[in-house]
């Protein structure tokens, strides 16, 4: 061997003899005999004499069930323990990174070869692999074996398989079905006694409609199929043959799990110019039992179907099928058939059940809510979904005073109009969407972020920020928002309030300056604060602008604590609006030369003269030293005290003063560069 290292001369003798031979060569069944994690499904594995047959005499690919796996799975008998084990097994062995890409299949050992679906979600560190609904443990996979010079391979799996065919007591026995034959043959595949559902109204439907070969052609699609209990109010007679193409998502195969969640999938109601529908994939957490939704949005309706969402939920989700996937939903999709208020009597139980179990509470009023609901038309509601309604002391507090929380109902309502999220999108462009709520003179406003393909809406309704969960719930009069958080009840303080406010940046940034902002936490005092808006900021910048220059400077700070001390108020009670010109209307009314008399609210400096007059429009406008200044949002609420967004701040000219010198020593590009920053420029 020449100069060859001992150490090697050691290896070649090793395979010489052949012990790396004997190592690649342990049998694949021995390690799973040996592996406690995969116990229940080897014992399984043990009692099937052609899973037996299989390990000993081909090449195969095992994908193994944990203990864990078969804790949640539903007993089975000894005849279905056989199809499922050989369901498991595919001929062909593979690695993980062999497994192919998104909705390729493999073949099954099972007779009839009914496919194992395979598909990758792009995760931050590593892709994730999913075998039908259950995700492939990868770092406890690859595992491999090898039986008469045959390669095997392992993996484990998080949930059970199981493949639908007729049991093998029956006569005309299915193997392996297509979505139609499945749809046809549904009694024989899914016997009664596991599960109680029903499809013959939807298949009826599809025949009349011509439309079987939408189920039966080749390749993978998803396949949503609703029973017969959605098909209450003759809601059979509106389904036509577009709805039915809105229930097939063609050449993908989506199982709940591994599917991307509130991202639209085009379906075959797409063909026309005039009719645009995509189909989402939703959850709910319910404590811990997560339910499966779907929904459909009409993007672009037409004179038989309506623009908006229907949602569903999947009460058997993940039966595969020769050609994909098949979901049985609650109730037909596209289907808009229903009031806002019978929209909501159809959630019980499911993500507005909350909302409405306290609406019905709410007495004699809840009742007069639910017949506006019923009978208005062109409607908007925001409704809390059932998290936004738990376990909060001061909500709780509320919902148990029928007359406070009638009033912060009426804030979720807006009447004569459907504000769905496109139509928000184009009216927010370079303003502030608002709107009118049954409450009177309380509005709210809207903000819509884009980033990509995603949209999201939040809403703002009596100092409450929400973010809407789900949008545009299609209803016969009107839309239904679902939001995460119930308008009207504060929880933020007026700091916390300051800086999560994307409209008051500004004024946030002035109280930092000298630390005037800390004594906004305290929640033993009632502020009311009158806060400039960021655009109030940069319009007094055209009007004021030495003062506005040097209010915003570092070096002279303490301006802007003087300044921000005149807009606020400490009391025993917050001022709102109504107060205030309840107040102008109760004092002197007029005062020398026929002025109208000023209220005095007490200010950390000294008081702070105006009244308040109350426009046609419910909207309020502040008189202060010969200035009309328009209330843009009104009685913010907070914990400890509430905030009026205002189109001016209280600030002249001459009330701040400095020298020309000192601003011409800072530097007039400084000056600009903070004007800039604090302003948002």
């Amino acid at each position: 061997m020449g100069n060859w290292p001992v150490s090697w001369c050691f290896l070649l003798g090793l395979l010489s003899f052949g012990v790396f031979d004997r190592v690649r060569s342990e049998r694949l069944e021995d390690k799973m005999k040996s592996d406690p994690d995969i116990s229940q499904f080897q014992y399984l594995v043990e009692s099937s004499r052609l899973a037996n047959l299989t390990l000993s005499y081909k090449q195969v690919t095992v994908f193994a069930p944990t203990n864990a796996a078969f804790q949640e799975f539903e007993q089975i008998n000894k005849e279905d323990s056989e199809s499922m084990v050989l369901y498991h097994m595919t001929n062909v062995p593979k690695t993980t990174d062999q497994l192919g890409s998104s909705y390729t299949s493999l073949y099954s050992e099972l007779s009839g070869n009914p496919p194992l679906w395979i598909t990758h979600v792009s995760g931050t560190y590593h892709d994730d692999i999913y075998v039908n609904n259950a995700r492939i443990l990868v770092s406890q996979s690859n595992i491999q074996g090898n039986e008469n010079n045959l390669l095997q391979v392992l993996h484990k799996i998080d949930e059970v398989l199981v493949p639908t065919r007729s049991p093998d007591s029956a006569t005309n026995r299915i193997y392996n079905p297509t979505a139609w034959e499945f749809l046809e043959n549904y009694e024989s595949l899914i016997p009664q006694t596991q599960n109680p559902y029903r499809v013959r109204n939807f298949r009826q439907k599809v025949q009349q409609n011509a439309k079987q070969d939408i189920y039966k052609v080749e390749g993978g699609h998803t396949f949503f199929i609703p029973i017969d209990e959605g098909f209450g109010n003759d809601r059979a007679a509106l389904i036509d043959e577009k709805i039915i193409d809105g229930h097939v998502i063609p050449k993908q195969v989506l199982f709940t799990t591994p599917t991307k969640k509130d991202v639209g999938y085009q379906t075959l109601a797409n063909s026309d110019n005039d009719l645009r529908v995509v189909i989402m994939f939703t959850q709910e957490q319910r404590e811990r039992t997560v339910i499966n939704y779907v929904k459909s949005h009409t993007l672009f309706g037409d004179g038989k179907h309506a623009q908006g969402v229907v949602i569903a939920e999947i009460v058997k989700p993940n039966i595969p099928v020769k050609n994909g996937v098949v979901h049985l939903i609650q109730k037909p999709l596209m289907v808009v058939d229903s009031t806002v208020k019978k929209l909501l009597e159809e959630q019980d139980g499911k993500i507005l059940s909350n909302f409405f179990s306290a609406i019905k509470d709410a007495g004699p009023g809840g009742e007069d809510f639910l017949k506006t609901l019923e009978r208005s038309h062109d409607i908007t509601l925001f409704a809390p979904c059932n998290k936004a309604l738990e376990g909060d002391l001061v909500l709780n507090s509320i919902l148990s005073d029928n007359k406070r929380f009638l009033e912060i109902l009426k804030l979720h309502l807006v009447v004569d109009d459907r504000l769905y999220v496109d139509k928000i999108a184009k009216e927010s462009h370079n303003k502030v969407f608002q709107a009118q709520t049954l409450s009177k003179g309380k509005k709210l406003y809207f903000n819509v972020l884009t980033s990509g393909p995603n949209r999201t809406m939040s809403v703002e309704g009596g100092g409450v920020n929400a973010t809407v969960i789900q949008a545009d719930l299609a209803a016969t009069n009107g839309i239904i928002h679902v939001i995460d958080r119930v308008l009207g009840v504060p929880y933020s303080t007026v700091l916390d309030k300051l800086r999560n406010d994307p409209m008051l940046k500004a004024t946030y940034s002035l109280g930092n300056l000298q630390g005037f902002n800390n004594q906004l936490v305290n929640t033993t005092k009632k502020f009311t604060y009158f806060v400039p808006r960021d655009k109030a900021w940069f319009d007094a910048k055209v009007t004021l602008p030495t003062a506005i220059k040097t209010l915003f400077m570092k070096e002279y700070a303490y301006h802007a604590t003087a300044t921000l001390e005149r807009h606020l108020v400490i009391s025993d009670e917050p001022y709102t609006m109504e107060r205030i010109k309840r107040m102008t209307n109760e004092s002197n009314t007029f005062g020398t030369f026929g002025q109208r008399k000023e209220v005095e609210l007490p200010t950390m400096r000294g008081s702070l003269k105006l009244f308040v007059e109350e426009r046609q429009d419910n909207t309020f406008i502040i008189n202060w030293k010969g200035e009309k200044i328009p209330v843009f949002r009104p009685n913010v609420e907070c914990t400890n005290g509430i905030i009026h967004v205002i189109d001016a701040p209280f600030l002249k000219e001459g009330d701040i003063q400095v020298s020309k010198a000192s601003i011409t020593a800072i530097g007039p590009q400084l000056v600009m560069t903070l004007v800039a920053k604090f302003l948002l420029l």
